[in-house]
């Protein structure tokens, strides 16, 4: 019987290792910076063009390589960092993954040029799927040049799972800022299409930081540094005002390696508790040094999650770490002198402007301890005995509050005064049948959900021009997200021109806008649109209708006056949808009398 056990040729072997080395452009970009690194250049260079899918390019200035190690370095398993199975427990270098090139080489075409310092000339090896076109000697500069083309053209299925060009740069421009923020002693430079996005001088690593996230980060950054026998830690720590609701401007390095791990994250949050905003996150970026045979670097394909022999131990360095920097720099929490400690407290809403989350207002203190209190319980009744209104709009554009809350009845117009806010957030309104509850944030967000629909569906944009435009700075990886969705912000109501390489001109913006607010609401919309985004599997359509309306309605505590409260309420109820908000929160709630009635 013949044999059906074979062994793989050697570049359908390379095919399915780069199925784990080689996800996506930003896979290989990571590999081959980290190679850069470890080859002690000076200056590294990023070329890349539609978003690594047509060229990728990494230029150093290293130590390069000969003739035979640059042919060798397209074997399998092929490495000059490791040379007996202890060496992976005391690694020290980044990319020792010695199928890295190999890889890249069996889904791409393939360049390479490299020469050692002392040679007059260098190597120049075409390779594609593995196959090696030529090679010959060839004048270069000092250092490797790899260029990878056309990546996945000979595996179509992997090439249709790419994102759009602007996810695809984003994920280039992560991969390329952990690193340079890894190594700030070493110059990098970015080029995206032939337009120069990153030119980063060697410096300090606060330097590096103000030259990755711009110049506003100097206003936030505060030293962290702690040394014990077991681990060192040096980095910077954000100041609480300026944490964010994304998390994505969190770095963790180990033995200048990155890594993620919740668990460290975990501790500094711990670290912040009772200085942040609910659902924000802090900026950081912390180095921990200490011995590699204590660590496991092999735990996940991408060396991202690493395993520690005392993690526990290491937790506790953090949270003291992070905690004595907050301490140093004043960030802890203020002692109020005016509150009466012998009384429970009512909580207040904590109200962010990019968050319209509900929480609970007041939540009564010390209820088992005096059973007097527990009275006060019958005042804030179940949401099970809170009754839904029933509403079937038949024609959403003339239906009325009191129409919807009493079908089939009218009503004359209720007495002034009828209706008013409570603590500037909640409207409360006489109805037949009792008194509704209405959350402001909430209905208005739905109110301008549905009208952004709206616009979108009909094409009837309305755009308020500006008297003077408004120019905003953007990080390279959100000024290629708004690029990509200009048209789509266009539909909206905003009018941009892009000036630069980073800058965004707001000539216009939707009418529903208040004047003034532009620029926050414009920034606000990117942020919520990249949470929502890593959050809901939702059409860039909806994305951008949810992250407008959240981002630009009424505010829990902002003062309303009669006309605007009447206004509100009868949007509401002409919407498709007035019970929830877009993200499913309760718009409103009705106490029938019954209710009211048990109350006393």
């Amino acid at each position: 019987m013949q044999g059906i056990i074979q062994l793989l040729p050697d570049a359908i072997a390379n095919q399915i290792a780069a199925g784990e080395v080689v996800q996506r452009p930003a896979s290989a970009l990571k590999e081959l910076l980290e190679n850069s690194v470890d080859a002690g250049a000076s200056h590294i260079k990023v070329i890349i063009k539609e978003a690594g899918k047509s060229l990728l390019q990494v230029i150093d200035n290293g130590c390069g390589m000969s003739e035979t190690d640059a042919r060798m370095s397209l074997e399998r398993h092929a490495t000059s960092k490791i040379r007996k199975a202890e060496d992976l427990f005391a690694l020290t270098t980044m990319g020792f993954r010695g199928e890295a090139i190999a890889s890249i080489a069996a889904v791409s075409q393939m360049e390479i040029k490299t020469r050692l310092p002392d040679q007059e000339l260098g190597t120049a090896i075409e390779v594609a799927a593995s196959e090696i076109k030529s090679q010959q000697p060839v004048s270069c500069a000092q250092g490797t040049s790899i260029t990878v083309r056309n990546l996945f053209y000979n595996v179509p299925a992997r090439r249709n799972f790419l994102k759009s060009n602007g996810v695809e740069t984003r994920h280039l421009v992560d991969e390329f800022q952990r690193v340079a923020l890894a190594h700030p002693d070493i110059e990098f430079s970015f080029y995206q299409n032939d337009l120069e996005t990153y030119q980063l001088p060697a410096g300090k690593l606060s330097q590096r930081i103000i030259g990755l996230f711009g110049q506003n980060y100097k206003e936030q950054l505060a030293s962290c540094s702690e040394s014990t026998e077991t681990l060192t830690i040096k980095g910077y720590i954000g100041k609480p005002e300026f944490a964010k609701k994304k998390r994505g401007e969190q770095f963790i390095f180990v033995n200048k390696r990155f890594i993620k791990s919740s668990y460290l994250h975990h501790a500094i949050l711990t670290a912040y508790q009772g200085l942040l905003k609910p659902d924000t996150h802090p900026f950081y970026v912390l180095f921990l040094t200490l011995d590699p045979a204590r660590i496991d670097v092999n735990v996940h394909p991408t060396k991202t999650e690493i395993k520690f022999d005392d993690e526990r131990t290491v937790y506790g360095i953090v949270l003291a770490a992070i905690r004595q920097a907050l301490g140093t720099h004043n960030f802890g929490p203020a002692i109020d002198f005016e509150q009466n400690v012998n009384f429970g407290q009512l909580h207040p809403m904590q109200v962010d402007a990019g968050s319209a989350r509900d929480k609970d207002y007041g939540r009564l203190a010390n209820l088992d301890k005096d059973p007097n209190l527990k009275h006060w319980q019958t005042l804030y009744p179940s949401n099970e005995t809170q009754q839904d209104i029933n509403f079937t709009p038949e024609s959403p554009a003339t239906v009325t509050l009191e129409s919807t809350l009493n079908a089939g009845e009218t009503m004359a117009e209720p007495p002034a005064g009828i209706k008013f806010q409570v603590h500037n957030t909640y409207i409360l309104a006489q109805v037949k049948s009792g008194l509704l509850l209405i959350n402001q944030e909430a209905a208005h967000e739905r109110i301008l959900f549905e009208r952004y629909e709206q616009i979108w569906h009909t094409g009837s944009t309305q755009t308020q021009q500006l008297l003077f435009p408004i120019n905003i700075e953007l990080n390279p990886a959100d000024f290629s997200l708004v690029t990509e969705m200009q048209e789509e912000l266009g539909m909206l109501g905003f009018a941009l021109e892009t000036l630069g390489q980073q800058s965004v001109v707001i000539n216009g913006a939707p009418l529903t806008v208040t004047a003034g607010t532009e620029q926050e609401v414009f920034e606000g919309l990117i942020e919520q649109f990249k949470i929502n985004k890593s959050a809901l599997t939702i059409s860039i359509q909806e994305n951008l209708c949810r992250s407008l309306a959240r981002r630009s309605c009424i505010k829990a505590g902002q003062a309303l006056q009669n006309e605007e409260i009447n206004a509100l309420i009868d949007e509401l109820f002409a919407c498709k949808t007035p019970k929830f908000a877009p993200d499913g929160r309760a718009t409103y709630a009705l106490l029938d009398l019954n209710q009211l009635k048990n109350f006393f």
